[in-house]
């Protein structure tokens, strides 16, 4: 488990190093040497290692007295990163050797982000096979279930006994198995994908309320019969509700659901605030992602024709075409217009976005425009990485999109091989239903469909993390499975009432 953390923790290294790099390459266009500009990495926050080698780096220099050159190659002799390892090395080598040290970090910086494409590409065939794993592991546990159910239904028969108390193997497999499954796989997913988003506790904060109320309304279902016997009323009224509104709809597939129900509503509760708390955080900040590059772009087009840095950016956001970002850039222009220096008007930005790539990005456009002037030149090489890098991230969440569809086909699919299978080997093998054990038979239904549901709702979030990098985004996910999930049971027990009522 230890290699697979240092994964993790090498895999958000190689995308700090792009930033750290263009930043220094930027500052190197505008006469600025890759040791100062490391001084100024001291204090990025948003790059951590980057942040750390620096103030090192700057440490043995200026503490210890060391050569800035002996200090990277030592830096690089002690990182376990190879692109970083290479890059400081590379460097030393040009200065030694008297290149140029500017055509050096463009040529370093391009392969690295063909280097990044390339790995993109491998990290969303690594998430590919992880969903289609995930889908053969439930798949394999549905076949033990249909398995475990189908011989117990046998031997239950041979030997005339009552299945009331159900095999302890299948609750093994709905209770615990699907749930222990899902993490495990949610706990692989965190390792090989990071969002873009920062800053989301907040959002699952607001569930915690929820949490309590839907874990105290559970537990008085399971401990006091008068609440399932007053919910179980309640459901009985709107089966009727329903019937008279639909006549040619006679079943009482609500009436046996009462738990299921509960569940359902519970786990949507805790769902629902979360869900458009984080629409309403995506939204922004999808749209400054996609409308940020550009936006740099008309920053250095305007840069060329003589306007100073400030100018270029007032300029640039009165374009339209930037969606729910032009006001966040309108904020921007009002906050320059009043003499608010860059980096106050940086610390405002965020507080209204939460994008990592969007603020490195203007992050670093301050440090090229306080350090290095904002040169056309150093404008034009951010605008061009930075389109580079939204569309690495875009063409990661275009190859994704197809997978979101998956969990609801698994969901009904399972739902109804459930039920299914249930009827099967309960109702069958004992006559039909009506028998002395027909209520304990609907107690261990709604039992079991409640798991499944469970299990639906945790898939959600499974789903969101491989999806858009981030748990958070598994509320939404989540809520829909679950009602696809009940929404398939009560179909399913409908169609098996139609079948069983015409035999």
């Amino acid at each position: 488990m230890k290699l697979k953390f240092n994964f993790a923790s090498d895999e958000a290294v190689e995308d700090e190093l792009p930033f750290a790099f263009m930043l220094i390459t930027l500052m190197a266009s505008c006469g600025v040497s890759p040791y100062e500009s490391f001084k100024r990495l001291r204090n990025i926050e948003l790059l951590p290692f980057v942040k750390k080698e620096a103030t090192e780096i700057v440490r043995n220099v200026e503490v210890l007295n060391k050569d800035p050159l002996t200090t990277m190659l030592e830096r690089a002799n002690q990182t376990k990163s190879e692109t970083y390892r290479d890059f400081l090395t590379g460097y030393v080598s040009t200065v030694k050797s008297g290149g140029s040290v500017t055509s050096y970090l463009k040529s370093k910086l391009r392969s690295i982000f063909e280097v990044r494409a390339v790995a993109a590409v491998r990290s969303i065939e690594r998430l590919e096979t992880l969903v289609e794993s995930y889908m053969v592991m439930l798949l394999v546990l549905l076949c033990v279930y249909i398995l475990v159910a189908v011989m117990s239904s046998s031997v239950t028969a041979s030997i005339g006994m009552s299945i009331s108390g159900g095999p302890i193997m299948v609750y093994i497999i709905l209770f615990v198995a699907m749930p222990l499954v899902s993490f495990i796989f949610m706990a692989i997913a965190q390792l090989l994908r990071k969002g873009t988003l920062m800053g989301l506790k907040a959002i699952y904060l607001k569930s915690l309320p929820f949490v309590v109320v839907s874990g105290g309304i559970l537990t008085a279902l399971a401990l006091v019969p008068d609440v399932l016997e007053a919910l179980t009323s309640i459901t009985m009224s709107l089966q009727a509700a329903l019937n008279s509104v639909l006549p040619t709809s006679n079943t009482q597939v609500l009436v046996g659901n009462t738990i299921p129900l509960i569940v359902t509503l519970c786990l949507v509760q805790v769902s629902l605030v979360p869900t458009f708390a984080y629409k309403n955080i995506i939204g922004v900040n999808m749209k400054a992602e996609e409308a940020m590059p550009s936006f740099l772009r008309d920053v250095s087009e305007t840069r060329k024709t003589g306007m100073s840095p400030e100018k270029s950016i007032v300029h640039s956001a009165g374009r339209r075409g930037y969606g729910s970002f032009s006001k966040i850039l309108e904020r921007i222009v009002n906050q320059i217009e009043w003499g608010i220096s860059l980096r106050k008007i940086y610390s405002d930005l965020q507080d209204w976005l939460t994008s990592w790539p969007v603020l490195t990005n203007f992050l670093i456009l301050i440090e090229t425009i306080e350090v290095g002037g904002g040169s056309a030149e150093a404008l034009e090489l951010l605008a061009s990485y930075s389109e580079r890098i939204r569309d690495i991230e875009k063409s990661k969440r275009d190859m994704l999109k197809p997978y979101v569809v998956l969990p609801f086909i698994w969901t009904a699919l399972m739902a109804l091989t459930f039920s299914f299978t249930f009827y099967v080997v309960t109702q069958l093998p004992t006559g039909f239903p009506g028998g002395s054990g027909a209520s304990l038979v609907k107690g261990q239904m709604a039992l079991f469909s409640s798991a499944i549901i469970f299990h639906s709702w945790v898939s959600g979030f499974f789903i969101g993390k491989v999806t858009q990098g981030n748990f958070a985004a598994g509320f939404k996910y989540s809520l829909l499975l679950a009602v696809t999930a009940l929404i398939s049971i009560l179909v399913s027990q409908n169609i098996i009432d139609v079948i069983f009522g015409a035999l």
